[in-house]
């Protein structure tokens, strides 16, 4: 099993920055794939960034140049940091885990089914 607990969501004025962080537990093999996820009112869940054991990562273009996503194996966290915030980015913002599947993490990251583990959000709200 593998345990995920988010934090470090908010309110901020658009421009502004947030991180977030997720703490991972259980069983490693189980999370070689790591993932944000965020989802707004009446809207599907769209995939924001992932990031493989190897500290390889990979971004929406929708976020790309905003958003970064890290590791800190040591402190078995992942992190989100969102710079130049904006209205649209408001959501509630979900960590995900999975594993390899043919030895890649990247292949169809965006895609909720991809991932067994889910956390229980922490909400990023924007203001213009």
């Amino acid at each position: 099993q593998v345990q995920l607990v988010e934090s470090g969501g908010g309110s901020v004025q658009a421009g502004g920055s947030l991180r977030l962080s997720c703490l991972a537990s259980g069983n490693t093999y189980r999370r070689k794939c790591m993932a944000w996820f965020r989802q707004a009112p009446g809207k599907e869940r769209e995939g924001v960034a992932a990031v493989n054991d190897f500290g390889q990562t990979i971004e929406a273009d929708s976020v790309k140049g905003r958003f970064t996503i890290s590791q800190d194996n040591a402190k078995n966290t992942v992190y989100l940091q969102m710079n130049s915030l904006k209205p649209e980015d408001t959501a509630m913002y979900y960590c995900a885990a999975g594993e390899r599947h043919g030895g890649n993490c990247f292949s169809g990251w965006g895609s909720i089914v991809r991932y067994n583990y889910w956390g229980q959000g922490t909400q990023v709200t924007v203001s213009s």
